[in-house]
């Protein structure tokens, strides 16, 4: 007969059950470590929503067409001013991002909207509510004579991402990212960012891509007449919209093109309107392009964008990713010199680029926007890709429709 030894078996599991036991509130121990330090340390992302009215001024400027110059003045120093003192407070780490969204009439003046970004530990919740609700109080106290503002009307709203977004989306002319761009061409050039170009669409032939366009409202694009000269049948195109060529973020399919009437194969009033059969849901990803004010003027040597999924260079391949160069403008009278384009651009065109030909847009960029930014850094669709003697040649800079001497026309046919 086998004998256990009984006493030896109590003492064993004594001792596991203590370790047990110690190991079980370790667990608990670490588990509110843990989320004490997540609560009191751990940064997360807040949005707010901030109003506080001007007084004795009318403004009507809702972010989704170009705001007047007046209106683009004051957005830029509050959002200078805002920028300012955050950044020189005792939040200053935990200041993200500010930026006005609305200027609209109120009673007796205008009220004005703003969005705010912080990052901090949510145990800091109130305290920065109330620490940036002083601040803008204090903004605007020191700028009652310049804005006409009322600070005790100071209102601060914390919001979801949600909904952050959604006021942000239906903005014009804001990306989701500032694009960094080297300065080379489209030809060799340099991948744009997701979400940077935002109102850059694909028109594309019976499922291929053939020429860009610019997204202006949720059912309407820009593009060249050229592009359909020959391809008029709306049912045979679809639009995509996103960076990547064959992933795009949405698919739209064309119910109407519109040319101008006047349009010609020598490349005058090179300009189309495309409706789509389905309205565009914006999106981080998907925004319209500001249209500009028809008294908009560009001066020589002010900094452009040009995008596409144009070829990489004359007669070379297209690329899966959207490509993107800054340009330079230039005038009218230099580009249609004799060693140039010797008189073939007239008052309806712009020219863009670099008499060096370093930067260009080449062979299916046509109908893609050229975008200028304003002091606020919203972007503006100021021209059309349209022709030029080659990609990339010395002296021969692109040429793009002028979209400010069509903004009558436009509004003609659509409403904009």
């Amino acid at each position: 007969m086998y004998r256990y030894d009984t006493s030896s078996g109590r003492q064993s599991w004594s001792l596991w059950k203590t370790i047990l036991i110690f190991l079980g509130v370790a667990a608990i121990l670490g588990v509110t470590i843990g989320l004490l330090v997540h609560f009191l340390a751990v940064g997360k992302i807040y949005y707010y929503q901030g109003d506080f009215h001007i007084s004795g001024v009318i403004y009507n400027e809702s972010c989704t067409n170009a705001a007047s110059q007046n209106s683009t003045d004051l957005s830029k120093d509050i959002e200078t001013k805002m920028s300012y003192i955050f950044q020189n407070s005792s939040i200053y780490k935990e200041y993200v991002n500010s930026e006005v969204i609305k200027l609209l009439p109120y009673a007796n003046g205008s009220s004005v909207q703003l969005q705010l970004t912080f990052k901090f530990p949510p145990a800091k919740r109130d305290h920065m509510r109330t620490k940036t609700k002083d601040l803008l109080h204090k903004m605007l106290e020191e700028n009652m004579a310049s804005w006409n503002a009322v600070p005790d009307s100071i209102k601060l709203t914390e919001i979801s991402k949600a909904n952050y977004e959604m006021l942000t989306n239906n903005c014009c002319g804001r990306q989701l990212v500032n694009s960094i761009i080297a300065g080379n061409k489209i030809v060799n050039g340099k991948n744009a960012l997701a979400g940077a170009w935002p109102w850059q669409a694909s028109m594309q032939w019976k499922g291929k891509h053939y020429c860009g366009a610019s997204l202006v409202s949720s059912r309407w694009l820009l593009s060249a007449a050229h592009c359909f000269a020959k391809k008029n049948n709306s049912e045979d195109w679809t639009v995509n919209f996103g960076t990547i060529l064959n992933k795009p973020y949405m698919t739209r399919k064309v119910q109407n093109i519109i040319f101008h009437e006047n349009y010609s194969s020598l490349a005058y009033n090179d300009i189309a309107l495309v409706q789509l059969a389905e309205e565009v849901s914006f999106t981080k990803y998907v925004r319209r392009i500001c249209l500009p004010e028809a008294k908009m003027e560009l001066s020589e040597n002010d900094s452009v964008v040009v995008t596409g999924w144009g070829t990489l260079y004359m007669n070379g391949p297209l690329p899966v990713i959207l490509q993107e160069a800054f340009l330079k403008i230039i005038d009218n009278k230099n580009c249609n010199a004799p060693h140039a384009l010797s008189g073939a651009v007239n008052d309806e065109m712009l020219c863009a680029g670099f008499m060096s030909g370093e930067a260009d847009a080449c062979q299916n960029d046509s109908g893609g926007p050229l975008a200028y930014p304003d002091s606020r850094n919203i972007w503006h669709l100021v021209g059309i890709v349209s022709w030029g003697d080659g990609c990339g040649k010395k002296n021969k800079p692109g040429v793009y429709t002028r979209v400010t001497s069509y903004r009558d026309w436009i509004t003609s046919k659509t409403g904009l």
